[in-house]
């Protein structure tokens, strides 16, 4: 991501079920890359830490349902700021919700993930995300 593969991860995880937070952030305790998970719960929330931050995430896991913002709306929210276009976007979306999944690339979203289901699912796409772009996935550095 930014900086050298030992540095710590920052991942901003964009979920409101408790269930899907506490699994993640649990799972990333577990992978062997160093990671910092920060949660926010919906979706004008996440689009100001990023505006407000200049460094902002290496990360971002959206959920795709959210209660207030919807993730596709954050996710166009995103796309309309140049900025943030370097930093990797993944949607969670409901299994089978082919729709969804086709609006989050038309968006821009650099991967759209089924949602687990159960304890194992979280952990493989956990291990998945961490193997891919936290050591395999050349990624842009720094500005330009």
């Amino acid at each position: 991501m930014r900086g050298q593969r030992d540095d710590t991860v920052d991942v901003l995880l964009v979920a409101d079920d408790d269930e899907t937070t506490r699994r993640i952030e649990a799972e990333f305790d577990d992978v062997a890359v160093e990671t910092s998970v920060r949660v926010v719960t919906d979706g004008t929330e996440a689009l100001r830490i990023l505006t407000d931050s200049p460094a902002g995430p290496d990360l971002v896991l959206l959920d795709r349902h959210l209660s207030r913002t919807d993730g596709l709306e954050l996710l166009e929210a995103l796309a309309d700021e140049a900025a943030l276009g370097r930093c990797p976007v993944l949607v969670l979306a409901r299994p089978g919700d082919s729709e969804a999944i086709r609006e989050s690339y038309r968006l821009g979203a650099n991967a759209s993930l089924e949602k687990p289901t159960d304890a194992e699912g979280y952990t493989e796409l956990v291990e998945v995300v961490a193997d891919f772009w936290f050591r395999r996935a050349a990624l842009p550095v720094g500005d330009g």
